[in-house]
């Protein structure tokens, strides 16, 4: 495989755990939906955390931010609107005598368009944060990726 290619897989893969791990450990209610509020502390706590940890500049901390930004497109894409039920919506796949494979088809194809639609702009932010950094700050991103975001203190403020 490329090089350049399987850094970026790789890359993608680490933000994908690293974001999903802030998502994830936050002090947050489970099964609460992220005001806006919410969401920009948060993400300010990563671009701080992540700041402090990698030694990055501001044009790094920018390229972060973009980041974070567009995974946060992706998971908006993904959970769909807000207010949007997923146990109601599943509900009603099963309401009928049979089960509505139709509606259950146009759940998923829309998860998926999404997915499709959206990590080529995660894929890229990834490549950029991640091409910006000194191959010091490299080394230590993956060395964080290893453990598992554990160098980051998520979850503990």
């Amino acid at each position: 495989m490329r090089s350049w290619l399987k850094r970026t897989l790789i890359g993608a893969f680490g933000a994908s755990l690293l974001f999903a791990g802030l998502f994830g450990c936050a002090n947050h209610h489970p099964g609460a939906r992220w005001s806006d509020a919410d969401i920009g502390k948060l993400r300010e706590r990563l671009i701080d955390k992540a700041g402090r940890e990698l030694s990055l500049d501001e044009a790094q901390k920018a390229r972060l931010g973009a980041l974070a930004d567009a995974v946060q497109a992706q998971r908006l894409a993904l959970i769909g609107q807000p207010g949007a039920e997923p146990r109601a919506e599943l509900q009603a796949m099963l309401s009928g005598s049979q089960f509505d494979r139709g509606r259950a088809q146009s759940l998923v194809d829309s998860k998926t368009g999404a997915v499709r639609d959206k990590s080529p702009a995660v894929v890229n932010a990834m490549a950029e944060f991640f091409d910006s950094l000194q191959p010091a700050q490299q080394q230590k991103l993956r060395d964080l990726v290893a453990r598992g975001g554990h160098g980051f203190g998520f979850g503990r403020g």
